[in-house]
Protein backbone atom coordinates (compact mmCIF):
# COMPACT_ATOMS: atom_id res chain seq x y z
CA UNK A 1 0.00 0.00 0.00
CA UNK A 2 1.46 3.24 -0.83
CA UNK A 3 2.08 6.09 1.91
CA UNK A 4 -0.32 8.54 2.66
CA UNK A 5 -0.04 12.11 -0.05
CA UNK A 6 2.46 14.61 1.42
CA UNK A 7 0.53 17.97 2.15
CA UNK A 8 1.85 21.23 1.18
CA UNK A 9 1.07 23.84 3.78
CA UNK A 10 2.41 27.30 2.39
CA UNK A 11 -0.57 29.29 2.07
CA UNK A 12 1.20 31.64 -0.51
CA UNK A 13 -2.38 32.73 -2.20
CA UNK A 14 -5.95 31.55 -1.97
CA UNK A 15 -5.34 29.75 -5.20
CA UNK A 16 -1.97 27.64 -3.67
CA UNK A 17 -4.19 26.90 -0.84
CA UNK A 18 -7.36 25.59 -2.68
CA UNK A 19 -4.80 23.44 -4.93
CA UNK A 20 -2.36 22.03 -1.97
CA UNK A 21 -5.01 20.03 -0.45
CA UNK A 22 -3.36 16.52 0.16
CA UNK A 23 -3.81 14.76 -3.44
CA UNK A 24 -4.72 11.04 -3.51
CA UNK A 25 -2.04 9.99 -5.85
CA UNK A 26 -1.60 6.83 -7.15
CA UNK A 27 0.37 5.66 -10.61
CA UNK A 28 -2.64 6.69 -12.83
CA UNK A 29 -3.64 10.06 -11.06
CA UNK A 30 -2.18 13.37 -12.29
CA UNK A 31 -1.80 16.45 -10.67
CA UNK A 32 -3.16 18.32 -13.14
CA UNK A 33 -6.44 16.60 -12.87
CA UNK A 34 -6.84 17.77 -9.35
CA UNK A 35 -5.60 21.80 -10.71
CA UNK A 36 -8.47 21.63 -13.42
CA UNK A 37 -11.30 20.75 -11.00
CA UNK A 38 -10.59 23.17 -8.55
CA UNK A 39 -9.12 26.51 -10.68
CA UNK A 40 -12.68 27.26 -11.85
CA UNK A 41 -13.70 27.89 -7.70
CA UNK A 42 -11.56 30.74 -7.29
CA UNK A 43 -11.86 34.55 -8.85
CA UNK A 44 -10.07 35.64 -11.54
CA UNK A 45 -7.71 37.80 -10.05
CA UNK A 46 -6.02 35.24 -8.14
CA UNK A 47 -6.02 33.05 -10.81
CA UNK A 48 -2.78 34.30 -12.98
CA UNK A 49 -0.64 35.10 -9.58
CA UNK A 50 -1.44 31.74 -8.10
CA UNK A 51 -1.61 29.64 -11.09
CA UNK A 52 2.82 28.82 -11.33
CA UNK A 53 3.11 28.60 -7.69
CA UNK A 54 0.13 26.13 -7.66
CA UNK A 55 1.65 23.71 -10.71
CA UNK A 56 4.74 23.80 -9.11
CA UNK A 57 3.79 22.88 -5.70
CA UNK A 58 1.84 19.84 -7.31
CA UNK A 59 4.38 18.80 -9.44
CA UNK A 60 6.90 18.66 -6.52
CA UNK A 61 4.10 16.69 -4.14
CA UNK A 62 4.15 13.74 -7.34
CA UNK A 63 8.21 13.87 -7.41
CA UNK A 64 8.39 13.88 -3.94
CA UNK A 65 5.35 10.93 -3.62
CA UNK A 66 7.55 8.78 -6.35
CA UNK A 67 10.52 8.97 -4.62
CA UNK A 68 9.26 8.05 -1.64
CA UNK A 69 7.07 4.69 -3.14
CA UNK A 70 9.53 3.78 -5.75
CA UNK A 71 12.71 2.86 -3.75
CA UNK A 72 14.11 -0.31 -4.66
CA UNK A 73 14.70 -1.80 -7.83
CA UNK A 74 15.86 -5.56 -8.54
CA UNK A 75 18.94 -7.03 -7.97
CA UNK A 76 18.49 -9.85 -9.99
CA UNK A 77 20.68 -8.44 -13.40
CA UNK A 78 23.15 -6.77 -11.24
CA UNK A 79 26.84 -8.80 -11.86
CA UNK A 80 29.95 -8.21 -10.60
CA UNK A 81 33.65 -9.36 -12.05
CA UNK A 82 35.43 -12.12 -10.94
CA UNK A 83 39.54 -12.41 -11.45
CA UNK A 84 38.62 -15.55 -14.01
CA UNK A 85 36.73 -12.47 -16.44
CA UNK A 86 33.65 -14.44 -15.61
CA UNK A 87 30.33 -12.64 -14.00
CA UNK A 88 28.83 -13.56 -10.91
CA UNK A 89 25.53 -12.00 -9.72
CA UNK A 90 25.33 -9.84 -7.14
CA UNK A 91 22.43 -11.90 -5.72
CA UNK A 92 22.25 -15.72 -4.75
CA UNK A 93 20.10 -18.03 -3.39
CA UNK A 94 21.38 -20.10 -0.49
CA UNK A 95 20.49 -23.74 0.45
CA UNK A 96 21.92 -24.43 3.34
CA UNK A 97 19.81 -25.48 6.06
CA UNK A 98 16.84 -25.82 3.65
CA UNK A 99 14.39 -28.62 4.92
CA UNK A 100 13.76 -31.43 2.71
CA UNK A 101 11.04 -31.96 0.34
CA UNK A 102 11.23 -27.82 0.04
CA UNK A 103 14.56 -27.17 -1.62
CA UNK A 104 13.55 -28.26 -5.27
CA UNK A 105 10.44 -26.00 -5.34
CA UNK A 106 12.86 -23.22 -3.81
CA UNK A 107 15.50 -23.55 -6.37
CA UNK A 108 12.95 -23.97 -9.27
CA UNK A 109 11.09 -21.19 -8.08
CA UNK A 110 14.16 -18.72 -7.54
CA UNK A 111 15.18 -19.10 -11.34
CA UNK A 112 11.99 -18.71 -12.76
CA UNK A 113 11.49 -14.88 -10.79
CA UNK A 114 14.67 -13.96 -11.66
CA UNK A 115 17.90 -15.31 -9.84
CA UNK A 116 20.79 -16.38 -11.39
CA UNK A 117 22.63 -18.06 -8.71
CA UNK A 118 22.35 -21.46 -6.90
CA UNK A 119 24.77 -21.44 -3.69
CA UNK A 120 24.91 -25.31 -2.48
CA UNK A 121 27.28 -27.90 -0.96
CA UNK A 122 28.06 -31.47 -0.67
CA UNK A 123 27.64 -30.86 3.29
CA UNK A 124 24.27 -29.50 3.11
CA UNK A 125 23.26 -32.90 2.25
CA UNK A 126 19.96 -31.88 -0.30
CA UNK A 127 22.27 -31.11 -3.37
CA UNK A 128 19.73 -33.92 -4.76
CA UNK A 129 17.07 -31.36 -4.26
CA UNK A 130 18.90 -28.82 -5.44
CA UNK A 131 19.74 -30.67 -8.69
CA UNK A 132 16.32 -31.41 -9.18
CA UNK A 133 15.32 -27.46 -8.86
CA UNK A 134 17.62 -27.18 -11.44
CA UNK A 135 16.49 -29.33 -13.65
CA UNK A 136 13.02 -28.59 -13.72
CA UNK A 137 13.61 -25.00 -14.37
CA UNK A 138 15.95 -25.84 -17.24
CA UNK A 139 13.14 -27.66 -18.80
CA UNK A 140 11.20 -24.62 -18.77
CA UNK A 141 13.21 -23.06 -21.03
CA UNK A 142 16.20 -21.45 -18.70
CA UNK A 143 19.60 -21.67 -20.00
CA UNK A 144 22.20 -23.67 -17.98
CA UNK A 145 24.71 -21.55 -19.18
CA UNK A 146 22.78 -18.12 -17.58
CA UNK A 147 22.86 -19.80 -14.31
CA UNK A 148 25.80 -19.61 -11.87
CA UNK A 149 26.13 -22.78 -9.51
CA UNK A 150 28.25 -22.97 -6.69
CA UNK A 151 29.24 -26.25 -4.52
CA UNK A 152 32.19 -26.66 -1.79
CA UNK A 153 34.20 -30.06 -1.01
CA UNK A 154 33.79 -30.82 2.34
CA UNK A 155 36.30 -31.68 4.81
CA UNK A 156 36.48 -35.29 4.87
CA UNK A 157 37.03 -34.84 1.02
CA UNK A 158 40.09 -32.07 1.53
CA UNK A 159 42.74 -34.92 0.49
CA UNK A 160 40.39 -35.81 -2.71
CA UNK A 161 38.83 -32.54 -3.82
CA UNK A 162 38.14 -34.22 -7.79
CA UNK A 163 36.12 -36.82 -5.62
CA UNK A 164 33.68 -34.48 -3.73
CA UNK A 165 33.49 -32.61 -6.91
CA UNK A 166 32.08 -35.42 -8.90
CA UNK A 167 29.79 -36.34 -5.47
CA UNK A 168 28.35 -32.74 -5.93
CA UNK A 169 27.89 -33.20 -10.12
CA UNK A 170 26.36 -36.29 -9.75
CA UNK A 171 23.99 -35.28 -7.53
CA UNK A 172 23.09 -31.62 -9.22
CA UNK A 173 23.21 -33.64 -12.38
CA UNK A 174 25.29 -31.35 -14.11
CA UNK A 175 28.52 -31.42 -15.90
CA UNK A 176 30.20 -28.51 -14.65
CA UNK A 177 30.04 -26.15 -11.76
CA UNK A 178 30.51 -22.50 -12.19
CA UNK A 179 32.51 -21.81 -9.06
CA UNK A 180 33.85 -24.65 -6.94
CA UNK A 181 35.32 -23.73 -2.76
CA UNK A 182 36.86 -25.61 -0.05
CA UNK A 183 34.23 -25.17 2.16
CA UNK A 184 36.59 -24.73 5.40
CA UNK A 185 40.20 -25.18 5.25
CA UNK A 186 40.62 -28.13 7.78
CA UNK A 187 40.87 -32.15 6.76
CA UNK A 188 38.63 -34.40 9.07
CA UNK A 189 39.40 -37.98 8.78
CA UNK A 190 38.33 -39.13 5.84
CA UNK A 191 38.31 -42.61 6.78
CA UNK A 192 36.49 -42.06 9.83
CA UNK A 193 32.84 -43.01 11.42
CA UNK A 194 31.18 -40.44 9.13
CA UNK A 195 30.65 -39.72 5.69
CA UNK A 196 30.28 -35.52 6.99
CA UNK A 197 31.16 -35.60 10.52
CA UNK A 198 33.58 -38.15 11.77
CA UNK A 199 33.86 -38.37 15.62
CA UNK A 200 36.70 -39.51 18.19
CA UNK A 201 35.39 -42.31 20.88
CA UNK A 202 34.96 -39.35 23.52
CA UNK A 203 32.85 -37.66 21.03
CA UNK A 204 34.99 -34.39 19.36
CA UNK A 205 35.26 -34.08 15.77
CA UNK A 206 37.89 -36.91 14.16
CA UNK A 207 40.62 -33.22 12.89
CA UNK A 208 43.64 -34.26 11.11
CA UNK A 209 45.17 -31.67 12.48
CA UNK A 210 48.47 -32.45 10.93
CA UNK A 211 47.12 -31.29 7.52
CA UNK A 212 47.95 -28.24 5.26
CA UNK A 213 44.85 -26.29 3.49
CA UNK A 214 47.46 -25.16 0.99
CA UNK A 215 48.11 -28.96 -0.02
CA UNK A 216 43.95 -28.64 -0.93
CA UNK A 217 44.35 -25.83 -2.74
CA UNK A 218 46.74 -27.47 -4.81
CA UNK A 219 44.46 -30.14 -5.94
CA UNK A 220 41.79 -27.66 -6.46
CA UNK A 221 44.07 -26.21 -9.04
CA UNK A 222 44.16 -29.20 -10.81
CA UNK A 223 40.50 -29.56 -10.96
CA UNK A 224 40.04 -26.09 -13.54
CA UNK A 225 41.76 -28.38 -16.54
CA UNK A 226 39.02 -31.18 -15.62
CA UNK A 227 36.48 -28.71 -17.46
CA UNK A 228 34.56 -29.44 -14.08
CA UNK A 229 34.51 -26.00 -12.28
CA UNK A 230 34.76 -22.84 -13.94
CA UNK A 231 36.04 -20.97 -11.34
CA UNK A 232 38.08 -22.29 -7.87
CA UNK A 233 37.77 -20.40 -4.39
CA UNK A 234 37.65 -20.95 -0.83
CA UNK A 235 35.35 -20.37 2.23
CA UNK A 236 35.45 -18.91 6.04
CA UNK A 237 38.92 -18.16 5.29
CA UNK A 238 40.88 -15.52 7.62
CA UNK A 239 43.16 -12.61 6.34
CA UNK A 240 45.70 -14.87 8.23
CA UNK A 241 44.59 -18.39 6.50
CA UNK A 242 44.33 -16.32 2.95
CA UNK A 243 48.42 -15.16 3.65
CA UNK A 244 49.50 -18.89 4.12
CA UNK A 245 47.58 -19.53 1.26
CA UNK A 246 49.07 -17.21 -1.73
CA UNK A 247 52.39 -17.26 -1.66
CA UNK A 248 52.09 -20.66 -2.57
CA UNK A 249 48.86 -20.31 -5.49
CA UNK A 250 49.23 -21.04 -8.93
CA UNK A 251 45.80 -20.00 -9.56
CA UNK A 252 44.29 -16.95 -7.12
CA UNK A 253 41.10 -17.75 -5.83
CA UNK A 254 38.06 -15.90 -7.28
CA UNK A 255 36.03 -15.86 -4.31
CA UNK A 256 36.13 -16.31 -0.80
CA UNK A 257 33.21 -16.75 0.97
CA UNK A 258 32.42 -16.04 4.34
CA UNK A 259 30.06 -14.70 7.03
CA UNK A 260 29.41 -11.15 6.41
CA UNK A 261 26.60 -8.46 7.83
CA UNK A 262 27.27 -4.99 9.95
CA UNK A 263 27.59 -7.08 13.08
CA UNK A 264 30.46 -8.33 11.11
CA UNK A 265 32.28 -6.85 8.91
CA UNK A 266 35.51 -8.87 8.56
CA UNK A 267 37.23 -5.70 7.26
CA UNK A 268 40.55 -6.85 7.78
CA UNK A 269 39.55 -9.58 5.17
CA UNK A 270 37.49 -7.72 2.94
CA UNK A 271 40.13 -5.33 2.35
CA UNK A 272 43.07 -8.34 1.95
CA UNK A 273 40.58 -10.00 -0.45
CA UNK A 274 39.80 -6.37 -2.77
CA UNK A 275 43.83 -5.87 -2.32
CA UNK A 276 44.31 -9.23 -4.35
CA UNK A 277 41.58 -9.81 -6.49
CA UNK A 278 39.75 -12.13 -4.50
CA UNK A 279 35.71 -11.64 -4.65
CA UNK A 280 34.08 -11.83 -1.32
CA UNK A 281 30.72 -13.84 -1.20
CA UNK A 282 28.45 -12.73 1.89
CA UNK A 283 26.63 -15.83 3.60
CA UNK A 284 24.07 -15.66 6.49
CA UNK A 285 23.37 -11.91 5.81
CA UNK A 286 20.80 -11.70 8.50
CA UNK A 287 22.71 -12.80 11.11
CA UNK A 288 21.18 -16.10 11.68
CA UNK A 289 17.75 -18.19 12.00
CA UNK A 290 15.13 -15.61 12.80
CA UNK A 291 16.93 -12.88 11.65
CA UNK A 292 18.54 -10.94 14.63
CA UNK A 293 19.92 -8.47 12.25
CA UNK A 294 16.64 -6.69 11.67
CA UNK A 295 16.58 -5.45 15.10
CA UNK A 296 19.74 -3.67 14.90
CA UNK A 297 19.09 0.04 15.57
CA UNK A 298 20.71 1.59 11.81
CA UNK A 299 19.13 -1.21 10.10
CA UNK A 300 15.92 -0.23 11.64
CA UNK A 301 16.62 3.54 11.17
CA UNK A 302 17.66 3.18 7.52
CA UNK A 303 14.66 1.04 6.82
CA UNK A 304 12.21 3.53 8.15
CA UNK A 305 13.97 6.02 6.07
CA UNK A 306 13.70 4.17 2.94
CA UNK A 307 10.33 2.51 3.66
CA UNK A 308 11.65 -0.74 2.76
CA UNK A 309 12.01 -4.08 5.34
CA UNK A 310 15.23 -4.59 7.22
CA UNK A 311 15.83 -7.19 4.66
CA UNK A 312 16.23 -4.85 2.01
CA UNK A 313 18.72 -2.74 3.85
CA UNK A 314 20.71 -5.40 5.26
CA UNK A 315 21.01 -7.14 1.40
CA UNK A 316 21.80 -4.03 -0.14
CA UNK A 317 24.27 -3.33 2.11
CA UNK A 318 26.96 -6.31 0.43
CA UNK A 319 26.44 -4.40 -2.95
CA UNK A 320 28.48 -0.72 -2.38
CA UNK A 321 31.30 -2.84 -0.82
CA UNK A 322 31.02 -4.93 -4.18
CA UNK A 323 29.93 -8.13 -2.55
CA UNK A 324 27.80 -10.93 -3.23
CA UNK A 325 25.03 -11.75 -1.55
CA UNK A 326 22.75 -15.22 -0.35
CA UNK A 327 19.66 -14.55 0.97
CA UNK A 328 18.25 -18.10 1.73
CA UNK A 329 14.71 -19.07 1.96
CA UNK A 330 12.11 -21.22 1.01
CA UNK A 331 9.10 -19.39 0.86
CA UNK A 332 7.76 -18.08 -2.44
CA UNK A 333 6.79 -14.16 -1.36
CA UNK A 334 10.55 -13.86 0.57
CA UNK A 335 12.33 -15.03 -2.20
CA UNK A 336 10.93 -12.70 -4.98
CA UNK A 337 11.03 -9.94 -2.23
CA UNK A 338 14.56 -10.94 -1.63
CA UNK A 339 15.33 -9.76 -5.22
CA UNK A 340 14.73 -5.96 -4.35
CA UNK A 341 17.02 -3.67 -2.88
CA UNK A 342 17.60 0.35 -2.01
CA UNK A 343 20.49 2.41 -3.01
CA UNK A 344 21.84 3.06 0.07
CA UNK A 345 23.41 7.01 0.07
CA UNK A 346 26.49 7.64 1.60
CA UNK A 347 24.56 8.82 4.68
CA UNK A 348 23.30 5.30 4.94
CA UNK A 349 27.00 3.76 4.42
CA UNK A 350 28.45 5.59 6.83
CA UNK A 351 25.89 4.90 9.54
CA UNK A 352 26.33 1.20 9.05
CA UNK A 353 30.40 1.40 8.88
CA UNK A 354 30.08 3.95 12.40
CA UNK A 355 28.06 0.64 13.75
CA UNK A 356 30.26 -1.72 12.58
CA UNK A 357 33.34 0.35 13.72
CA UNK A 358 31.92 0.67 17.67
CA UNK A 359 31.24 -3.01 17.54
CA UNK A 360 34.71 -4.14 16.60
CA UNK A 361 36.26 -1.37 18.92
CA UNK A 362 33.97 -2.71 21.91
CA UNK A 363 34.73 -6.52 20.57
CA UNK A 364 31.05 -7.02 20.53
CA UNK A 365 30.89 -7.98 16.86
CA UNK A 366 28.44 -11.14 16.34
CA UNK A 367 29.70 -14.56 14.32
CA UNK A 368 26.59 -17.04 13.93
CA UNK A 369 28.37 -19.22 11.89
CA UNK A 370 31.57 -21.40 13.58
CA UNK A 371 31.28 -25.12 13.94
CA UNK A 372 32.44 -27.06 16.76
CA UNK A 373 35.87 -27.91 14.96
CA UNK A 374 38.13 -26.76 17.78
CA UNK A 375 40.75 -25.15 15.31
CA UNK A 376 41.57 -22.19 15.58
CA UNK A 377 40.94 -20.22 12.06
CA UNK A 378 42.57 -16.99 12.71
CA UNK A 379 39.41 -14.97 12.93
CA UNK A 380 40.20 -12.02 15.66
CA UNK A 381 37.24 -12.47 17.21
CA UNK A 382 37.88 -16.20 17.92
CA UNK A 383 41.25 -16.19 18.44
Amino acid sequence: MPPPPLPLRLPLSPLFSRLARPVPMNAYCSPFAHLKRHAAAIPLRTKVSGLLVGISALWFTAQSHTSRTITTHTMANKTFKLNTGADIPALGLGTWQSAPGEVKEAVSYALKVGYKLIDGAYCYGNEDEVGEGLNEAFASGIKREDIFVVSKVWATYTTRCELGLDKSLKSLGLDYVDLFLVHWPLLMNPEGDHDKFPKLPNGERDIIHSHNHVDTWKQMEKLVATGKTKAIGVSNYSKRYLEQLLPHATIIPAVNQIENHPSLPQQEIVDLCNEKGIHIMAYSPFGSTGGPMFKAEPVLKIAEKHGVPPSAVLLSYHIPRGSTVLAKSVTPARIKDNLNIVDLDEEDQKLLRDYSDNLVKEGKVERYVYPPFGVDFGFPDKS
